[in-house]
């Protein structure tokens, strides 16, 4: 037996990747429907390489009731709404929205790294999929946390435009076209121009000169990992299409030293590390395009500090920054709660 199975903002990009995912996993579905705003009612998504094409529903008349598992693509605005009724009637919501995320009562779950907290799924209904820099990243500190005790992650992050949805896909297209024919290459979707170039900035700004993708990071990672680790963040946008990068600087409590860090990350469950000190002996945002796995390379002591390690971490933030992570925390769910058959 399967489950019965629904992905809200299927027309987008994550809520596309979600149904590719299921299909490639070969997820246990029976039943699954792909749900959308009014205006994208109708119209055709394909499930996976399956051959099977699904019509779009309206959420606005979508009635969860039956449903096992609701994979939401949606934004905070239509989950806001429809979440708490498909929760309501009974079906599990895993939501990559930020609403929740922060929530007591919501697990914010990276399978690899807390699988334990999704059994706090049933105060609400609901599980939060986290922001999709912060996903890679825990996916890599984990094992090395369990081995040395992280005291201090300063990150830089390298995000793609895909991580701003559609828009931000078109505008690097048309920009860099523009730019090529002569043409003008006015911002819309961000704040200056992203092509042949990089941005400083996603997400608002803070009152103490962060944005919120950089709190997100700090938050995020505190409540995943552990609260008593000390994260700084500075979040920028370049100009890749799909593929977040991210600089990781780590201080340790107890001694660590880069071949140790190595020899873990290598056993670590959705890390592959690929660390040849040679020309190319690296990954780089365009290998790790359509990949389940969070890439790590570059792996060195930072002599400036008494315990510290350097990382480059590399991960398709469509997949595991969203909807892999989205998919892995059904097939949890499915193991520990909603066991079928």
């Amino acid at each position: 037996m399967g489950y019965r199975v629904v992905v809200v903002g299927a027309t987008g990009n994550v809520g596309r990747e979600m149904l590719t995912i299921l299909a490639e996993r070969e997820f246990p579905i029976d039943e699954i429907a792909a749900v959308a705003s009014s205006r994208s009612t109708g119209t055709d998504v394909d499930f996976g390489e399956t051959g099977k094409v699904l019509k779009c529903k309206n959420i606005e008349h979508f009635d969860f009731t039956g449903w096992d598992i609701a994979l939401f693509a949606a934004g905070s605005g239509p989950t806001a709404e429809y979440a708490p009724k498909a929760a309501a009637a009974g079906c599990v919501v895993i939501d990559n929205s930020s609403l929740y995320r922060m929530d007591p009562d919501v697990p914010l779950i990276v399978p690899e790294v807390n699988p334990d907290a999704i059994d706090g799924y049933t105060k609400k209904n609901i599980i939060a999929n986290p922001n999709c820099s912060t996903a890679q990243m825990v996916v890599a500190l984990k094992p090395l946390h369990d081995a040395a005790k992280i005291k201090r992650v300063v990150v830089s992050t390298y995000q793609s435009v895909s991580g701003a949805g559609k828009a931000g896909m078109d505008e690097l297209f048309e920009q860099s076209r523009n730019i090529f024919v002569g043409d003008p290459a006015e911002p819309k979707k961000f704040t200056k121009q992203i092509a042949f170039n990089v941005i400083p900035h996603i997400d608002v700004f803070l009152d103490d000169g962060s944005t919120k993708e950089e709190w997100k990071m700090v938050a995020e990672t505190k409540k995943i990992l552990d609260p008593k680790v000390k994260v700084t963040a500075t979040c920028v946008r370049v100009p890749v299409f799909v593929g977040h990068s991210e600089s990781i600087n780590i201080e340790f409590e107890n001694e660590i030293s880069a071949k140790e860090a190595q020899d873990i990350l290598r056993e670590a469950p959705g890390i592959m590390l690929v660390d040849k000190r040679e020309d190319g002996g690296y990954i780089t945002p365009i290998e790790c395009v359509g990949d389940f796995a969070t890439f790590i390379s570059r792996v060195r002591e930072d002599s400036t500090i008494e315990n510290g390690i350097n990382l480059w971490c590399v991960s398709d933030n469509l997949r595991k920054g969203a909807a892999l992570n989205a998919v892995q925390i059904a097939e949890l769910l499915g193991r520990r709660h909603l066991k079928k058959g």
